[in-house]
């Protein structure tokens, strides 16, 4: 009997919030969520591990680094209560993948299309830097979500150089087939993996590079709302036409 893959993902995403593998992690999220940001003094930080966000049928998947101490930390939501993620949101629903360009907490009426939200590190770490480790011990929910969306996905956008990185790590894990040498990343890059060989499900996918939408990369320049459009707005595209 084939899974249904919304009930798989909320039991996937109920698994990840109970997770306390990595003592720094745990330590850090709760350290956070006790002292607070003086703007938030009033708010129940989530202080958990945080799963991912969208559709369990989606067909894009974008994969971020990991949540920000005062944003997904803060509301439990990916990417919700953060200027990187007001910068994603925005894009999203200008590309028609999601209903309104804000998000600010989890009860806020906000959906997505056919986009899920993903990262390889599900806890807030210090300095926003997880260690190797870190990566490895969170890596198999990324496995696992991924497998939740192999039937359906068409499209992985990933979000900087450890999301590229983490991205083709999980997918090479899940067997499709991963170029070698492995491609770099680089803001627009775009590669295709075929369909895994060994596999009963998933399709030919393609992978995107994007900047991440930090501050350090918006505030600058480096990355701009054109930019991040085009990604978006490519991603959907092939979201179409792969597999049709």
């Amino acid at each position: 009997m084939n899974e249904d893959p919304a009930e798989a993902m909320a039991r996937l995403d109920a698994r990840i919030v109970r997770c306390r593998t990595c003592p720094r992690l745990v330590a850090w999220r709760e350290q956070v969520a006790r002292e607070k940001r003086a703007s938030y003094a009033d708010e129940d930080y989530w202080a958990r591990p945080v799963p991912g966000f969208g559709p369990a049928a989606a067909r894009i998947l974008v994969v971020g680094l990991a949540p920000a101490a005062h944003g997904a930390n803060r509301t439990g939501r990916m990417f919700t209560g953060d200027r990187s993620g007001d910068w994603l949101f925005a894009s999203l629903h200008r590309v028609g993948l999601a209903n309104q360009a804000r998000s600010v907490a989890r009860d806020d009426g906000l959906e997505l299309t056919d986009v899920r939200l993903a990262a390889p590190v599900r806890c807030a770490p210090p300095a926003n830097k997880p260690t190797p480790e870190e990566r490895a011990a969170c890596a198999p929910w990324l496995d696992r979500e991924l497998a939740i969306l192999a039937p359906s996905l068409r499209v992985v956008v990933a979000l900087g150089a450890i999301g590229w990185q983490s991205s083709l790590d999980a997918l090479g894990r899940a067997g499709w087939e991963v170029p070698r040498p492995r491609p770099r990343f680089a803001h627009g890059a775009e590669i295709g993996l075929p369909r895994p060989a060994r596999r009963r499900t998933g399709s030919d996918l393609a992978l995107l590079g994007c900047f991440h939408p930090s501050p350090h990369n918006t505030f600058t320049g480096r990355l701009t709302e054109p930019m991040t459009d085009a990604v978006l707005r490519r991603a959907r595209e092939l979201a179409e036409t792969l597999g049709a």
